[in-house]
């Protein structure tokens, strides 16, 4: 009884602490972000403030992190078995199947995007996600990904705390596919805010600290509305 009240209080715990670092919508929205004219049929779904310190250009270690992320090496036990679980459902029933991607049942978002963010780079490769990269600038970088049941946006931003001094931002918006897409998000929305996020918020500040070298901090953001 008392490690099962204990494993309840860690969880809570962890909840509570990566809460600070969730940020209420107008955080994204309020920002000149290319993404918008991009994609402003998506919901957005979650904003956070991730704990990654550094200066102005930074920018592209936090991009390369990402991109170099492997879901199945989480510092969570609990975090990498959902994942597990996530893609063996998707195995099964074949939500992540070829005919269910981009460029198949979705045309990719860079149709909709203008001549500049065209001729942008698109920054690197996902090495184990699948994520496409759609553009990269100089504080900001999306991508997206498709399957049966939505088709979401990656986005990440450089954010100026204060002069000389950066973070990134993380924002992550959807488009759901039916009433398949919406059970489903509606469905794993309390496992990625008590379990997914908090222990993504940890290996990102884990990360930066073995890359960048900059203590990773929590960030106390305003209420979320």
């Amino acid at each position: 009884m008392y490690v099962c009240y204990y494993a309840i209080r860690m969880v809570g715990l962890r909840h509570r602490q990566a809460g600070r670092n969730r940020l209420p919508d107008r955080a994204h929205y309020e920002r000149p972000w290319r993404i918008h004219e991009i994609a402003p049929d998506f919901r957005l779904e979650d904003v956070w403030a991730l704990p990654t310190p550094g200066g102005s250009d930074a920018f592209p270690f936090l991009v390369e992190g990402f991109a170099e992320a492997d879901d199945s090496k989480s510092g969570s036990r609990v975090a990498r078995t959902l994942f597990a679980i996530r893609w063996k459902l998707g195995e099964l029933f074949g939500w992540d199947a070829s005919s269910s991607g981009i460029g198949s049942r979705v045309p990719t978002l860079r149709d909709r995007m203008p001549e500049d963010l065209r001729a942008a780079p698109t920054g690197p490769a996902f090495e184990r996600l699948p994520f496409r990269p759609l553009y990269l600038l100089e504080d900001e970088w999306a991508a997206e990904v498709a399957n049966d049941t939505m088709h979401g946006v990656l986005h990440l931003g450089w954010v100026e705390e204060e002069p000389g001094r950066y973070r990134g931002q993380m924002a992550v918006l959807v488009k759901p596919n039916g009433m398949l897409g919406s059970g489903y998000m509606l469905a794993i929305r309390p496992f990625r805010h008590l379990i997914v996020y908090p222990a993504m918020l940890r290996d990102i500040g884990r990360r930066w600290r073995e890359r960048v070298g900059e203590p990773a901090r929590v960030f106390t953001a305003p209420s979320v509305e």
